[in-house]
């Protein structure tokens, strides 16, 4: 074996009903006296009660889905009039994507409080979109420096948004099997996640309020994403970043109905990475088929979502997709990415086909 592998620096505390405790720690260790905390007005009352030990200079809530540059700016510019020294962000990737397009700018320290299983949280990737397009890097300035982990936290997410939610997570797990940089060790982590989310989601869907299940998400999640801030962004991310910055389509439930199809396309090519993906679902085979009935078994288990004709993307949607993504498709991808294969696969993922007819189709 050969490889370099990246590992990126961060403290992580994990327990349920622990956040107000261990982000009470992690003020007082960074000595941090003008706290700003970004939290949607959806969780500003739980938001409250994760910050109730600490003293808060501002709290921000205009949050907005891929993080339009105004956004941004207006983010920015309060930071600045309060003189905020730390970012407390609690919420979903949307909230944790919205400090780093801060921190980018003001070189200020994160704590990261997610409450869904998006795993953003963990990577050092930024997000902005502007005039339909969406823009994303990779800057040591944005990675949180401390993550709270707290399964109680996520107890209110509904079913249907924590499975999408934890799809999401376990594509960053799937992608970065073949992304640029991957490497033996982030693919030991993103078959965990797989193992994590895919018993924990069933466990969510089966009891909402059991704490086991939700902590396996987060869990995974958090696996995920570290994976993923290795390896790279692959086929997967490139695909649902163009559809999510310039159709505005729903994050979550993009990455979860993309991810069967953009499988599908990819593994018979990754043959090796197939056979991770299909044992951490739980199949007995290593074939490519396998890994692609393993994961739709989940996803009709858990109800997932099917169709982007369902978030609002179209066929007359296509042609600007496919010409987008072309643009960006990373050069390692297992497969070579054409207009024609490429059209197809948005298709199926548009219509809802069954991913296992895509294997030899697409």
């Amino acid at each position: 074996m050969e490889f370099v592998h990246r590992t990126l620096p961060q403290q992580v505390y994990f327990g349920a009903g622990r956040a107000a405790a261990n982000l009470a720690a992690e003020v007082r260790q960074r000595g941090a006296s003008r706290v700003m905390v970004i939290a949607s007005p959806r969780e500003r009352e739980r938001a409250e009660r994760v910050c109730a030990r600490i003293d808060v200079a501002v709290w921000h809530d205009d949050v907005v889905q891929h993080v339009p540059v105004a956004t941004a700016e207006k983010a920015r510019s309060v930071a600045a009039e309060h003189g905020a020294d730390l970012l407390v962000s609690i919420g979903g990737g949307s909230t944790t994507s919205l400090a780093k397009a801060v921190a980018l700018t003001r070189g200020m320290p994160i704590v990261a409080v997610p409450t869904t299983y998006a795993g953003s949280e963990a990577t050092d990737v930024w997000g902005l979109t502007e005039e339909a397009t969406k823009t994303t890097g990779v800057d040591s300035r944005v990675l949180p420096a401390a993550v709270i982990y707290d399964a109680e936290l996520t107890l209110s997410l509904p079913v249907g948004l924590s499975v999408a939610s934890g799809l999401n997570g376990l594509a960053h797990c799937v992608d970065g099997m073949w992304a640029p940089r991957a490497d033996p060790i982030n693919q030991a982590l993103g078959a965990e996640g797989i193992r994590a989310l895919a018993r924990g989601l069933p466990l969510i869907a089966a009891d909402p309020s059991g704490i086991e299940g939700r902590e396996l998400a987060l869990y995974g999640a958090y696996l995920s994403a570290v994976a993923f801030a290795s390896a790279g962004s692959g086929l997967h991310h490139k695909i649902c970043h163009v559809l999510g910055g310039t159709y505005e389509l729903p994050h979550a439930e993009t990455h979860a109905t993309v991810l069967p199809y953009v499988l599908a396309f990819n593994a018979p090519a990754a043959p090796e990475a197939a056979g991770r993906i299909a044992h951490a679902l739980g199949s007995d085979s290593g074939t490519a088929e396998a890994a692609v009935a393993a994961l739709d078994e989940l996803r009709v288990r858990l109800h997932a979502p099917t169709a982007l004709r369902d978030y609002g993307l179209t066929e007359a949607d296509l042609p600007g997709a496919v010409e987008r993504v072309l643009a960006v498709v990373p050069p390692s991808n297992p497969r070579p990415v054409t207009g024609n294969n490429l059209t197809a696969l948005l298709r199926a993922a548009l219509t809802g086909a069954a991913p296992a007819t895509q294997l030899e189709e697409i």
